[in-house]
């Protein structure tokens, strides 16, 4: 849409005063947020986000080869949402043992992954060695694999086992080989949330204090909002206000991934799913309110493959990798593959009208696809 027809649509949507603070490159305020969250023009919300998508990455879009290994499914927080989780004796219960993980590893070493995505469930059996010796095992089975791994509330168990400050566990967890973290297990921070969906989980507070442990130490971190079940526009919104101003203080996060709510085969399988429309509308908003976080997800994983493409042009600049064998969201009822090929992974970006750009996980690139016409 451009710049003239896009102010035009915006003054007589009753969204001039937005757009002229996007157009400017101005801060949005909360109520601005919600009020595009509530607009009925989806496409002009989304024409907004593109245009600031453009200006910070061109017609690029990022993805990476990598790989997900979920360790165990065992977990004691028994969130209301997850369908993953698993008690000792039940059925599909595991836990891997750090060799195990690491065949994981060498299963594609004939592939040219970049980064391994781990996280799991929290169970308090596991002993701080293990978590050591975890990451000992994956760098050794690849030493140029960047581990990105465990959410925030993993890391909060660890410390507990681990019965050190924070700042030291981090520090020996990258020594053993961390390199960032996936940024996963804020759900939404709204206490009413927490305690009515995930009440033995972390709140809002420790997961903050994680993430700014975690960039003060050296360790980059993406975050994460997990949206479309119980919470209210204004909660979606506070959400986001307080990972920007993380972002203020510490700079530490690299990239927003909206992760959509499956609701299949968890405590909360009478709700419904969330829509594209909601699945577009959130990323576009996202990426106009969270002005100083350099990249926004697409997730195909969660959100489906035409899903994905199309939100390239809602202000989306990153699809994620080629995954395989993811299990969370899989058991949540995700239709998605479990993997896809690199080339499988370009198409969809050329398809959609953008440049596939190959990228490792702290966004260096690996390379520019040269697309033949």
């Amino acid at each position: 849409m451009n710049p003239e027809l896009l102010s035009r649509r915006a003054e007589e949507a009753g969204l001039a005063d937005v757009w002229s603070r996007v157009d400017a490159g101005e801060r949005l305020a909360f109520d601005d947020a919600v009020r595009l969250f509530e607009h009925e023009d989806l496409a002009l919300v989304g024409a907004m986000a593109d245009v600031v998508r453009r200006r910070l990455h061109g017609a690029r879009a990022y993805f990476n080869v990598n790989q997900h290994v979920n360790y165990t499914n065992l977990c004691n927080k028994l969130c209301k949402f997850c369908a993953f989780q698993r008690l000792p004796g039940q059925e599909g219960a595991y836990c891997m043992s750090p060799e195990e993980a690491a065949d994981e590893i060498r299963k594609k070493l004939h592939e040219p992954v970049t980064e391994v995505h781990m996280v799991a469930g929290v169970w308090p059996k596991l002993e701080y060695g293990y978590y050591l010796d975890l990451l000992r095992a994956v760098k050794e089975a690849r030493p140029s694999i960047h581990v990105k791994a465990f959410t925030m509330v993993e890391i909060d168990e660890i410390q507990r086992v681990a019965g050190k400050p924070l700042d030291e566990v981090l520090l020996e967890l990258k020594e053993a080989g961390l390199d960032s973290l996936p940024g996963g297990g804020a759900e939404i921070f709204a206490d009413r949330v927490h305690r009515e969906i995930f009440p033995l989980k972390i709140g809002a507070e420790r997961w903050l204090e994680i993430a700014r442990t975690a960039h003060r130490v050296g360790l980059r971190s993406n975050c994460t909002m997990l949206y479309g079940h119980i919470e209210t526009i204004e909660e979606r919104v506070d959400h986001l206000e307080r990972l920007r101003a993380l972002q203020d203080e510490t700079g530490g996060f690299q990239t927003f991934i909206p992760l959509s709510f499956h609701p299949d085969n968890s405590e909360m399988s009478d709700l419904p799913a969330p829509t594209a429309h909601d699945d577009l509308r959130t990323i576009a908003v996202s990426r106009l309110f969270l002005d100083n976080v350099p990249h926004v997800k697409a997730y195909w994983i969660m959100l489906g493959i035409p899903t994905a493409q199309l939100a390239l042009n809602y202000g989306a600049d990153d699809i994620d990798g080629t995954v395989t064998q993811e299990r969370i969201y899989h058991d949540a009822g995700a239709q998605t593959p479990q993997e896809l090929a690199r080339a499988d992974l370009i198409r969809l970006i050329v398809d959609a009208g953008f440049e596939p750009v190959e990228r490792d996980t702290l966004y260096n690139v690996v390379k520019v696809e040269e697309i033949v016409a």
